[in-house]
């Protein structure tokens, strides 16, 4: 049977080209006024149990994921059930039973379902941003910049949808009609990081279903409370049962069991390298009855570096690198974690960079901090260890101490180390905190050397008014985000397609016009006249 339309999905077709949604400047009165009402509204809602959600079908299990506040940890955001490797069949199960319809609905009315969610979203905009302050520590800027992209990678995904069903051979043999379709692969797994709860994980539930799959949705075990409020708004928007099934549980448990299940088409994982090898290498075993290679979605993670040239503007500079390596705690992918300096300007941009960090504050997010709490205390203790580690390998300029309080958040101060070689442990490992290295080097030429020296290749970015120097990076700079003249943060929806090279991922490009077809197969079909 083909399906066209379902009843309770309005169609709906974009209007206008793609833009992307516009930032709240909580400057204006009515703003700030808007984002503290909101997180006033959402504090009374904080500590709610949320069921699974398999097949339409709301259960509880004996296991529970409890979510709490980094900034106050004794505070429950959310209450989760536990899918354990037992659920993994069931939903498997439900997934499959979707697919047989889901993937014959007409990509119009896919669309027209991304198109709802994006504006349920924007009516909502405060809420959602207030409830990413609670579950991970997001400032204002931060969080809102986390549902704008939420909004924006539903509104570009639908629009391209709607385009890549109208792909065409680039000929039409003589004699023949000749089409080229991009028809879905299966049940996919997906598997979201916490640090941005709400954009990646619907950007990649959201390419996933659109393109005609259904979905395993495993969220992060910190960040789980967004990823249910989203499973709201896609069955307020008109998802059948089944298209997307929540799951939160243990990665070693569930995820795994996902991962290796033989009906499982495809993964879409964000995350840490270690964590992502293992799905990579899990998903490449093949299990009895499967009947394709696995295709795996990778983004894991960087050492990003920002390069300064002597004859750059060190303030202009000194402002990206500090936005770079201290927005939302350095807790990005994308974070500037080592600036490359060279020598004649190297005093005097460390300076500065400890005047733009000593003003810096630490604190609450609800209160709307520059820095607010690093995700637990696990990530606490790591990034402390790194800190003693870099105190042994150059100088400390700022920073260093966690921040105690009352409440007991997970905080830490902007860390700057100076004098840090280039194969010191903190200029090579993935930190993800509020971490900066500073490294000296004599040339363009040495700093371009070190900034291609880690195992990644995500992010980076260079300072300089040199245009051959500009143009020789973009060719030689080996990361799959370069910026220029501009911090190596901030990628946008449409305009930046994100993914790295090498150890950072498999260069998915999420936010570009070839993402969708990674979650689809191309059919050609030629018919004689």
């Amino acid at each position: 049977m083909t399906f066209t339309t379902l009843p309770n999905i309005t169609l709906r077709l974009p209007v206008g080209e793609f833009e992307n949604e516009s930032l709240v400047d909580f400057a204006e009165p009515e703003n700030a006024r808007a984002m503290r009402q909101a997180l006033a509204d959402v504090a009374t809602r904080l500590g709610q149990e949320y069921d699974l959600v398999i097949g339409g079908h709301r259960e509880k299990t004996k296991g529970k994921i409890t979510s709490l506040n980094p900034s106050r940890p004794a505070q429950i955001v959310g209450v989760h059930q536990k899918a354990g490797a037992e659920h993994a069949q069931e939903a498997m199960e439900a997934a499959l039973r979707a697919f047989n319809s889901w993937s014959r609905v007409s990509v119009d009315v896919r669309a027209s379902l991304l198109l709802r969610a994006a504006e349920i979203i924007r009516l909502r905009k405060f809420e959602f941003s207030a409830w990413l302050t609670y579950e991970v520590g997001k400032n204002w800027a931060e969080a809102d910049a986390d549902t704008a992209e939420t909004i924006d990678f539903l509104e570009f995904y639908a629009r391209e949808a709607l385009r890549l069903a109208k792909s065409t051979t680039p000929i039409q043999f003589p004699g023949e009609h000749n089409r080229l379709l991009y028809i879905p692969l299966g049940v996919g797994a997906v598997i979201p990081p916490w640090n941005f709860p709400f954009a990646i994980m619907a950007g990649m539930t959201a390419a996933a279903i659109v393109t005609g799959n259904t979905v395993v949705l495993k969220p992060s075990s910190d960040s789980p409370t967004i990823a249910a409020l989203f499973m709201d708004v896609l069955e307020e928007a008109g998802l059948p049962a089944g298209v997307v099934n929540f799951c939160p549980g243990s990665g070693a448990t569930f995820g795994n069991a996902i991962v290796a299940h033989p009906k499982t088409r495809f993964i879409a994982f964000t995350g840490s390298k270690p964590v992502g090898l293992d799905i990579h290498e899990l998903a490449a075993k093949t299990q009895t009855g499967q009947i394709w290679i696995k295709r795996t979605v990778l983004e894991m993670g960087g050492k990003d570096s920002i390069l300064v040239c002597a004859d750059a503007d060190v303030d202009v500079a000194a402002d990206g690198v500090v936005a770079a390596a201290f927005g939302f705690s350095g807790q990005k992918c994308s974070a500037c974690s080592r600036a490359i300096v060279e020598a004649s300007i190297y005093d005097e941009f460390v300076e500065k960079v400890r005047e733009r960090v000593s003003r810096l504050t630490v604190g609450d997010p609800v209160e709307n901090h520059s820095l607010g709490p690093v995700v637990n205390e696990s990530a606490l203790k790591s990034i402390l260890g790194y800190i003693e580690q870099g105190k042994s390998e150059g100088r400390l300029v700022s920073g260093g101490n966690a921040v105690p309080t009352e409440a007991g958040g997970y905080f830490l101060e902007p860390t700057v180390i100076a004098d840090v070689d280039a194969d010191a442990v903190i200029s090579q490992e993935e930190i993800f905190g509020p971490v900066l290295a500073i490294i000296k080097v004599d040339s363009y030429e040495e700093g371009l050397a070190v900034a291609n020296n880690t195992e990644f290749g995500l992010t980076g970015s260079i300072y300089t008014n040199d245009r051959d120097r500009l143009n020789h990076a973009a060719e030689e700079f080996h990361v799959g985000n370069l910026y220029l003249n501009r911090k190596c943060t901030g990628a946008m929806v449409g305009a930046h397609p994100f993914g790295g090279f090498n150890m950072s991922g498999t260069d998915s490009k999420a936010g570009g016009p070839d993402y969708l077809l990674l979650f689809t197969q191309a059919k050609s079909v030629a018919e004689k006249l």
